[in-house]
C-alpha cells in the first residue's frame, strides 16, 4: 500500500492555524495574480480545500481580501525596494511579498519578526532555491519604513 500524500510542503513540521491560513493566502493570491480570478471564487475553493478547517479562517480572509485590495499600493510601496521589475518576479515570491507588506502596513500587533519569519517560511516552502533569502532582504527594508517605531524600540532595549 503507497502513503497518502500529505497536500502541505512541510508535512512533519507543526502548522499554527494563523501558519494555516497564510499558506492559504497565498495559494488564493498566486490564482489570483496568474488568472486574476474573483476573490470570492478564490475564497469558496479553497474554504473546500483539505486542511482548512484548521486555518485561522478570519486572517486568511483578511489576507486575501486585503492584500488583493491594497495590491497597486503595495507594489508602489515594494518596486524601489526589489531589483527588478515585478513581472520578473516569481508569481510565489511576487505574493509573498505582498502578503508581508500587508501583514507589516495592517496588522501592527504581529510583531515585525514574526511577519517576516512567516514570509521567509512560505519562501523556503514553496518558493525557490533561495527565494526566501529574497523575501527576507525585502521585507527587512519595507519594515524598516512600515514599522520604523517598532523597529527601534526593539533596537534599544
Amino acid at each position: 500500500m503507497i502513503p497518502k500524500k500529505e497536500l502541505h510542503a512541510n508535512p512533519n513540521k507543526s502548522r499554527t492555524p494563523r501558519h494555516r491560513s497564510r499558506e492559504f493566502a497565498l495559494q488564493g493570491l498566486y490564482q489570483w495574480l496568474l488568472n486574476n480570478e474573483d476573490a470570492g471564487v478564490i475564497e469558496a475553493h479553497l474554504r473546500e480545500a483539505h486542511g482548512f478547517d484548521k486555518a485561522d479562517a478570519a486572517h486568511f480572509d483578511a489576507l486575501l481580501y486585503g492584500t488583493i485590495k491594497q495590491a497597486p499600493a503595495l507594489r508602489t510601496e515594494l518596486l524601489p525596494l526589489i531589483d527588478r521589475p515585478l513581472n520578473l518576479l516569481s508569481p510565489i515570491e511576487h505574493a509573498i511579498l505582498l502578503i508581508g507588506a500587508f501583514e507589516l502596513k495592517n496588522h501592527i500587533e504581529i510583531p515585525y519578526k514574526v511577519v517576516i519569519n512567516e514570509a521567509v517560511e512560505l519562501a523556503k516552502s514553496f518558493g525557490g532555491i533561495d527565494g526566501h533569502k529574497y523575501v527576507n532582504g525585502v521585507l527587512d527594508k519595507f519594515a524598516a519604513k512600515a514599522r520604523e517605531v517598532e523597529i527601534s524600540a526593539a533596537r534599544q532595549s
